[in-house]
């Protein structure tokens, strides 16, 4: 059987806003992030219940390097909404353009898909739709409530857009009650303009705190990507913000260039310099650090998600 993923991830098809841009060379990746082609067959069984199921995952989308491993354990981080994107960040292989309406019977494919799975932690994402009203909060809730009643004993875990401009939008989901909410910086301020250009990082930043004042109870994360020239002063300054709206736990993982269209990557850092950001993050009070070459938000995510309540359990002045 073929291990071949049939998404077509030319910028060209893709990403038609970068279409004249001038390239940016791949280089050669280092051996330290290197994976194998996929070929367990629990791989192609997962593979094949997400098309049974017609259900977009970010996995495939975005071109994670780790789909290999965490499809072959049945993990897979499925992406709701649509797989059309309405912004155009300078780092992602998500199609962008002009998103279909949404899918009411959607919830409840992805609930059934959890409890066929039967998955003790899920991952929920979605593209950015700026074009509704609420952002697509709404939609997010009801995945939410469609995998509690499917699948009751699976914690859920959602990664979310940052709602800019949607007043109400956060409340709609915090209420919800995921087990973690996430939502990634990506990158340090002085980049947003070229790697995140339709975000605002106070926003991203806002977002966080107002779950955290919301819903103490639920776990918030989010992921930094490095490669892209960003100084260790201002990965520090970063893990200072999101400590400062009380976040839980950081991933930091290497940027790789998608197309040439898109950002290029300025170095690839080795393992140790990883092990080092870590070791700051985890002095500066996050319950959870996840720094490696191959760290992507949602990779682990359920043993991660294991450690966090350990964490929280074992820190009494930390609960909430």
């Amino acid at each position: 059987m073929s291990t071949r993923i049939t998404i077509d991830h030319s910028a060209a098809a893709r990403h038609p806003e970068k279409a004249h841009r001038p390239d940016n060379p791949i280089g050669r990746k280092p051996a330290w992030i290197r994976v194998k082609a996929p070929t367990h067959p629990i791989y192609h069984e997962t593979r094949k219940l997400m098309r049974d199921n017609n259900l977009v995952t970010v996995c495939e989308e975005a071109a994670c390097p780790n789909i290999g491993e965490c499809w072959s354990q049945r993990h897979a981080t499925m992406m709701v909404m649509g797989d059309t994107c309405t912004r155009a960040c300078g780092f992602c292989n998500v199609r962008t353009g002009q998103p279909g309406p949404l899918d009411a019977g959607e919830p409840g494919r992805v609930g059934d898909a959890v409890a066929k799975l039967g998955l003790a932690h899920v991952v929920i994402t979605s593209v950015d739709r700026d074009d509704l009203p609420d952002g697509g909060a709404a939609h997010f809730a009801a995945v939410v409530r469609a995998i509690r009643a499917a699948a009751p004993g699976t914690t859920i875990e959602i990664l979310t857009p940052d709602f800019l401009r949607k007043p109400g939008a956060t409340e709609i989901v915090a209420a919800s009650r995921p087990d973690v909410f996430n939502h990634n910086l990506e990158t340090v301020p002085r980049l947003y303009p070229v790697i995140r250009p339709g975000a605002r990082y106070y926003q991203s930043l806002r977002l966080l705190d107002r779950v955290k004042m919301l819903a103490p109870g639920i776990f918030t994360k989010s992921g930094l990507m490095v490669g892209f020239g960003e100084s260790r002063a201002e990965i520090g300054q970063v893990m200072d913000d999101l400590r400062v709206a009380d976040v839980d736990f950081l991933t930091i993982g290497q940027y790789l260039q998608p197309t040439p269209k898109h950002a290029a990557v300025a170095r690839f850092l080795p393992p140790e310099e990883y092990s080092e950001l870590a070791t700051m993050a985890r002095a500066k009070g996050f319950f959870l650090v996840s720094a490696t070459p191959l760290t992507r938000s949602s990779y682990h995510a359920d043993a991660d998600f294991a450690a966090l309540r350990v964490a929280r359990e074992t820190h009494p002045s930390a609960c909430r």
